[in-house]
């Protein structure tokens, strides 16, 4: 049952279709969503959101450039599909990395209006 609520289609593979379905599943929460920003997506990937860091902390201000964890050191991929090729390709591995890098940075889930608009800003980088 939880597979058929899933909010992507299961063979969901690419960037654009998590965009698409995160996008799809906001404007059910939100009638008034009128679709992804990549404005509204840096903005988010920029702010601190009350904590003392931003997704950019880690990942660098430009999602084609590889970043580091800020406590660990550990080196993290480009978030750009165009740059990093393995972005946005597996349901468990979006689902992972937004529920854990939101509840760390963001303090919270991150809305599916927030996802689609972070997956539009990242994959426009190039």
């Amino acid at each position: 049952l939880a597979a058929l609520s899933a909010p992507w289609p299961a063979a969901a593979e690419t960037a654009t279709q998590f965009r698409d379905a995160f996008a799809g599943e906001a404007k059910r929460e939100n009638p008034a969503f009128a679709g992804a920003s990549a404005q509204r997506g840096r903005a988010f990937f920029a702010a601190t959101h009350g904590k003392e860091w931003s997704c950019a902390s880690c990942h660098t201000p430009d999602p084609v450039t590889a970043g580091k964890h800020a406590v660990t050191g550990k080196a993290i991929a480009p978030l750009a599909p165009g740059a990093n090729p393995e972005r946005f390709t597996s349901a468990a591995k979006v689902e992972k990395w937004f529920r854990r890098n939101c509840t760390e940075v963001v303090g919270r889930e991150c809305s599916a209006a927030e996802k689609a608009d972070f997956i539009l800003f990242a994959s426009a980088a190039l």
